[in-house]
């Protein structure tokens, strides 16, 4: 997961009274992300999740070259 970027869109792991849910990436840290949720009860709530709760990427924003 080394590998994301900002704006790219992941699945988060459900974890305790939270659903699975999409997240948007802001950036990217050594053990985790930054960026806000996209669906879900946690919709536009600011986040952290270490990159064990990142299930698989939905979405690949688009990379200058």
């Amino acid at each position: 997961m080394d590998d994301l970027k900002e704006g790219d869109v992941v699945v988060i792991a459900a974890f305790e009274d939270w659903p699975e849910h999409l997240f948007e990436v802001d950036d990217t840290f050594e053990d985790c992300v930054s960026g806000y949720s996209i669906t879900g009860p946690l919709v536009g709530v600011y986040g952290e999740p270490g990159f064990e709760l990142i299930l698989r990427v939905v979405y690949r924003a688009v990379r200058s070259t």
